[in-house]
């Protein structure tokens, strides 16, 4: 893939979107947050795998690599599908705006989902344009569904528990007890089925959506699948697994920047053999189906590609491991082959990088990643400063989701290298704002694409960090608020995109296509000002509205005051005409 222009955007996984559901989802403010990120001149949105999670709640730990997170379903969408009423979503569990209580979201989501499916499977008249849209889903994708879905209710059967600690016909069952399951778990399978589409149909509208923003949607795939996935209980034949279905080497990597024992990540090993022997249709299956949904797939740890670290199974750390070689240029021909030959690919390529990785990845020329959080430690012969890189085939970072946020990593920093960045930046010692002075180096660097963290954005510390490496809890659920994303903010980011020539007209814009930035900039201060201006004015609007709604309300209250006093008199006089006349002489208006 090359970068072809310059394009820049933003970091955010849709589970840090607000919601009133506990953890963000597919609903009205993923589509706000589309609108800021055309408001604000970014055409890219960066997420996290979108796969249904397992162990640890972690993105890249998941039952399937093509199934859905069930989690990022809209229960407002459901109502407006007539699958939910909105009493079906009155005891949602209270939750803090900031972050994500998975203990408390996946339980109320589960029973509104099995809700869901109730009403969805009651043959009602009404469901049938979607029934048959399910219908055509399952067939669809059956390649995959099936085993995940059969998976998945065999997972119910056995009480959650990993598919590893399933009697053995469970485990490892042959193709007759199989299709036996496939009777007897005929409901569950549909429930799991069911989700799948529901997920699907409001992804693929908001993708649609975002594209038509001029939006282009960045995905993320991890290299390994989990071992406690659909994916290696259907296919034991392509991983290094004993006779019994147990791993034999696990995967991870050695001490690094993150770990001082490196990082045991514990998912099973391919049998690349096995994967050659089959053409590679696996991974031509996996990579087709991501692009599916995605404008463009970045694959984490491509390094992997090249050479592996093999850890013997049962191993506490990941020390004593080995490099292993992988067939990443044949596997990479038989995905062109198949799919194209500019496959849009982003290639993490972080960490331990040889000449061969390097070279790997400048074969099939998939762009690398730079993140400006490891730039100044030493600024004499590194490459992840902005000056020093040398191709606009890469893709520019402030950080990751495995990063601390920016102020937050700047606050650990010593004083030394502090001051280096802010010689750099050419800023003063306002620490708050050093996450937008590296975006704007990244914006005015020769990167293809620049990618920044919301987090960054908004001038977060690190209690907004997604993910620590090598920790296994208080990952991956921040949130952001509603009100965050202010319209000030987006002409900010707005006017240093078109200022570094990363702003991109619409279609509908080009008729009239500023010529140059200097144009463009004016253009873009002209439309600020008419929307302070509307701002303004809507106020001014308002005010006297809400004047005229108070003198009203004291009126009407001194009124009804004035009657209760007559009442009350007339109530007197009725009840006691003596006390009344005394009342008259005594307290009465004069005459």
């Amino acid at each position: 893939m090359k970068n072809s222009e310059r394009l820049s955007g933003i970091l955010l996984h849709p589970t840090s979107l607000p919601s009133p559901y506990g953890i963000g989802d597919l609903g009205d403010a993923a589509y706000r947050f589309v609108d800021f990120l055309k408001k604000a001149g970014q055409h890219l949105w960066q997420i996290l795998p979108l796969t249904h999670t397992g162990y640890g709640d972690s993105p890249y730990q998941s039952f399937s690599a093509y199934a859905g997170q069930p989690l990022l379903i809209s229960p407002a969408h459901l109502v407006e599908l007539g699958l939910l009423s909105a009493a079906d979503l009155a005891d949602v569990p209270p939750c803090r705006p900031e972050t994500v209580d998975y203990g408390a979201v996946i339980p109320w989501k589960q029973s509104i989902y099995e809700k869901a499916y109730a009403h969805f499977m009651d043959a009602s008249p009404r469901l049938l344009p979607l029934y048959t849209e399910y219908l055509d889903f399952i067939q669809e994708e059956q390649d995959w569904l099936d085993d995940y879905a059969l998976f998945m209710a065999c997972k119910s059967a056995n009480d959650g528990v990993s598919w590893l600690d399933w009697e053995d016909k469970y485990r490892m069952p042959t193709p007759v007890f199989k299709e036996k399951l496939r009777s007897t778990l005929k409901e569950q399978i549909g429930f799991y089925q069911f989700l799948q589409f529901i997920f699907y149909k409001e992804w693929l509208a908001l993708k649609d959506y975002a594209n038509s923003r001029g939006v282009k949607i960045i995905g993320d795939i991890p290299i390994f699948v989990s071992m406690d996935s659909a994916d290696v209980w259907a296919n034991q034949r392509l991983f290094q697994l004993d006779t019994k279905g147990y791993p034999l080497k696990v995967a991870g990597v050695p001490p690094d920047y993150f770990s001082a024992t490196g990082q045991l990540w514990g998912n099973p090993l391919y049998d690349w053999e096995a994967h050659e022997k089959e053409g590679f249709s696996w991974w031509i299956s996996r990579i087709q189906h991501q692009l599916k949904s995605l404008d463009i797939l970045r694959i984490d740890h491509f390094r992997g590609f090249e050479s592996y670290w093999s850890i013997p199974y049962g191993e506490k750390t990941a020390i004593n491991g080995k490099w292993v070689p992988a067939p990443g240029y044949e596997l990479f021909r038989a995905i062109q082959k198949a799919l194209g030959d500019d496959l849009p690919i982003i290639a993490e390529d972080l960490g331990i990088i040889t000449p061969e990785v390097d070279a790997l990845r400048r074969e099939f020329r998939f762009p690398g990643m730079k993140v400006l959080q490891f730039a100044f430690d030493n600024m004499g012969e590194n490459d992840y400063l902005p000056y020093r890189f040398t191709t606009p085939d890469c893709v520019c970072y402030t950080g990751t989701h495995d990063n601390d946020t920016t102020l937050g990593w700047y606050r650990t920093l010593s004083s030394d290298c502090q001051r280096r960045i802010r010689r750099y930046t050419r800023r003063t010692d306002d620490e708050t704002r050093i996450g937008r002075e590296l975006i704007a180096a990244a914006l005015g660097s020769i990167a293809g694409y620049v990618i920044f963290p919301l987090q960054d954005v908004l001038g977060y510390d690190s209690s907004a960090r997604m993910n620590t490496p090598g920790t296994a809890s208080g990952n991956w659920s921040w949130r952001f608020t509603e009100g965050s994303l202010r319209d000030e903010l987006a002409f900010a980011l707005r006017e240093d995109t078109i200022l570094y020539g990363r702003y991109h007209m619409s279609a509908q814009q080009t008729d009239n296509k500023p010529d140059t930035n200097d144009e463009l900039l004016k253009e873009h201060e002209a439309e600020a000002d008419a929307e302070n201006q509307l701002t303004n004015l809507e106020a001014d609007i308002e005010n006297p509205l809400t004047d005229l709604e108070t003198v009203a309300e004291n009126s009407l209250t001194d009124l009804e005051t004035v009657a209760e006093d007559q009442l009350t008199d007339l109530e007197t006089v009725a009840e006691n005409p003596l006390a009344a006349k005394n009342h008259v002489r005594t307290g009465g208006p004069n005459r």
